[in-house]
């Protein structure tokens, strides 16, 4: 008989390289605290306070009445290509076949399987900081090395042309690029995109991803542009990734896409065929009518969001030791918590950084936020707007109060 008494049950090498994600952990502690009797002001999640809107509700449940409930093509079904074809010439101007697009069970799957779908072990990514929390360890989960490149408040936290330059190397495989960008809001312009391209069209070998996800939440005067659009030549290197979960409220639906290169693209559906064959027909038809119905919802909330930025932003640079400009985009605040470094609690212990004062402000003020080390960047902290009004108000009270209790 087989002896199974030696049988290993540690994880992969591919699992022990990365950590859980620190968005999720932050979430998962709320919960806990919550369950202890605790009242936590929860700021961590990024996920829309609102309802997914009606019509895209409906959609969902006449495809449940008429029996849309089986496997649908590892790309889609026939409605929901055409609505993210016709989403993505409106937006960007350049039209896509249907061999260039693909499809997942949220825009982190689509990542994660394009990185799968490309890297090789040595393979480097660049990724600007502060970038989303989940970028590196996706690198690393592939057998790639994330190359991290600083990118301070003195250049808005966005790349510039000098830096991306710098960072290349003949390893370098992809860049990725995430505007409007989380955790900081910033969105970059058509020139400094501009400028960024001018940088890789030096570089063939050198694909992009751009994850666009929050392109909608948008603070600007102008429409955000995509890198594909403002140079419209490296459509065959750029890999455009979005969804529907920001947007339209639809985090539990879980549908994402991208566009881009058809090998990469073909690549990429090979594994999704083989991973979970196709994301669910329900949220299909949910998402199809989200990107081709009415839009006035996202108009509308982004305005509730505009109200709830401006609240947050005023009041946490009204207390002392704190400071964070306007987000241009997404539903987050960057705060530069610099001030407060060093400082010691009434308990004595002294905060030495970012992820000590985060403990400190979910320990005395029962605020829960995510430091900025998570995000590759010190001493800062994100909150998310995404919750009511009254909520963020609460919060920045319990935070002013905390950090006058230090000395």
């Amino acid at each position: 008989m087989p002896d199974y008494s030696s049988a290993s049950y540690e994880p992969a090498s591919r699992v022990s390289r990365i950590k859980s994600s620190p968005s999720v952990a932050a979430a998962a502690r709320v919960r806990e605290l919550k369950a202890e009797g605790r009242t936590i002001i929860d700021l961590t999640v990024g996920e829309p306070d609102f309802d997914t809107p009606e019509h895209i509700k409906a959609a969902a449940v006449a495809a449940i009445e008429a029996g849309e409930t089986k496997y649908t093509s590892v790309t889609g079904t026939p409605a929901l290509q055409s609505a993210i074809l016709g989403r993505l010439e409106r937006h960007t101007g350049i039209s896509y076949g249907k061999n260039e697009i693909t499809l997942g069970g949220g825009a982190k799957q689509v990542i994660f399987l394009a990185l799968m779908a490309t890297l090789d072990a040595g393979d480097e990514v660049i990724i600007p900081a502060p970038y989303w929390v989940s970028y590196p360890d996706m690198v690393l989960a592939n057998e790639g090395t994330p190359l991290i490149v600083p990118c301070g408040g003195d250049t808005g936290f966005k790349l510039t042309p000098e830096a991306l330059r710098g960072a290349i190397t003949p390893q370098s495989k992809w860049l990725i690029l995430n505007t409007p960008s989380n955790p900081t809001g910033a969105v970059y312009s058509r020139d400094e995109l501009a400028a960024l391209a001018g940088v890789l069209e030096e570089f063939p070998q050198l694909l992009v991803l751009t994850d666009e996800i929050y392109d909608e939440i948008n603070f600007c005067r102008e429409r955000i542009a995509s890198l594909v659009e403002v140079a419209p030549a490296l459509k065959d290197r750029i890999l455009l990734v979005n969804g529907v979960s920001k947007a339209y409220a639809m985090t539990g639906w879980r549908i994402g896409y991208a566009a881009g290169p058809a090998p990469v693209v073909a690549a990429i559906n090979k594994l999704q065929s083989q991973m979970s064959s196709c994301p669910s027909s329900v949220s299909q038809a949910a998402a199809a009518a989200a990107l081709s119905g009415d839009q006035s919802f996202v108009s509308e909330s982004v305005e509730v969001y505009r109200g709830r930025r401006d609240t947050a932003v005023a009041g946490l640079n009204a207390v002392d030791g704190l400071s964070c400009s306007a987000a241009d985009g997404a539903f987050y605040t960057w705060v530069n918590c610099s001030g407060v470094i060093g400082k010691t609690t009434p308990a004595g212990t002294t905060i030495r950084n970012d992820e000590d004062f985060t403990l400190y402000l979910l320990d005395a003020a029962s605020v829960a936020v995510i430091q900025g080390s998570a995000y590759g960047l010190e001493p800062y902290f994100r909150i998310s707007f995404a919750t009511d009004l009254d909520t963020i108000q609460s919060a920045v009270v319990a935070i002013d109060k905390a950090v006058r209790a230090l000395s």
